[in-house]
């Protein structure tokens, strides 16, 4: 359940931003999410789709990309990405790594239409 105060979050700060900037109709909000967020985007479009009924921003389209896994490797020092299917340094395959990622995510630009549109 946490989706839905993130989800309103993201739906009071799109619509406080879209007005600031004369918007009519928020179109798209899109998202990049930490590797370790725990946010189902399908889950915000659902909650979105309830929340946003009656604003402008009354059928948006949630887009989200998630962040790839950055990683730096305690033996080598080098940092790189990783993915679940190789969780080893691509330098040297060691397992010791520090974890650079975070579980945080980003409002990273909005589609909306304004008065001029």
């Amino acid at each position: 359940m946490h989706e839905l105060s993130i989800t309103q979050s993201i739906l009071d700060y799109s619509l406080s931003e879209a007005k600031k900037h004369g918007g009519v109709k928020i179109r798209e909000i899109r998202l990049l999410l930490g590797p370790f967020s725990g946010i189902v985007p399908e889950c915000i479009q659902m909650y979105m789709d309830l929340l946003a009924e009656g604003t402008i921003a009354q059928g948006v389209k949630i887009k989200a990309t998630t962040l790839p896994l950055k990683v730096r490797c305690r033996d080598c020092g080098k940092e790189s990405e990783i993915t679940r299917r190789h969780i080893a340094c691509p330098f040297c395959e060691s397992l010791r790594l520090e974890i650079l990622s975070s579980n945080d995510f980003i409002i990273d630009s909005l589609e909306v239409d304004t008065d001029g549109d």
